[in-house]
């Protein structure tokens, strides 16, 4: 009588895995983002940089591999807990080293001052006028920049507004 492997049985290999092999794999797979999310920390899903959001997307596509079995569960997971790492090493980096942090999530740029738009900053970052009214519009509940002393496009990609006194 042949030995019943409960793994091959629960988790299967390659790509040919039946509904049970793929539904442990998800579940799995969620309990193990779940846990390399908080590895990685709350700023993940608070902050919403282009930094973060790399783990997010990262996250998401190999652990898909995984799931549907186009790559190996163990070392495909291993990779995952990898990208989390570099992530929570970069930001501790960034928060001890103004360098690092401006090279990993950039600078915020200054988008409105001295009572008017900055053209160039603005053409950079591909914001218009319109958008900068629609911030206005968001976050104060005016539309015209008469109480505004600065806007800036912060490095999470929201544009920030500095009232006049």
């Amino acid at each position: 009588m042949k030995d019943i492997d409960i793994t091959e049985v629960l988790f299967g290999h390659g790509s040919h895995l039946n509904c049970l092999q793929m539904s442990t794999r998800a579940f799995l797979a969620f309990f193990i983002t779940l846990l390399l999310l908080r590895i990685a920390g709350i700023r993940t899903f608070g902050k919403r940089s282009a930094f973060d959001n790399v783990i997010i997307i990262m996250l998401g596509s190999v652990l898909s591999r995984a799931v549907v079995g186009a790559s190996p569960f163990i070392p495909t997971t291993v990779a995952c807990l990898v990208f989390v790492l570099i992530h929570w090493a970069l930001a501790w980096i960034s928060q001890h080293n103004d360098f690092i942090g401006r090279l990993v999530k950039g600078e915020p740029k200054q988008l409105f001052a001295g009572g008017r738009p900055i053209q160039k900053n603005m053409s950079r970052s591909l914001i218009s006028e319109k958008d900068l009214l629609e911030s206005l519009r968001l976050r104060l509940n005016q539309d015209s920049f008469e109480q505004v002393r600065e806007m800036f496009l912060e490095r999470n990609g929201e544009i920030s507004i500095v009232k006049d006194s």
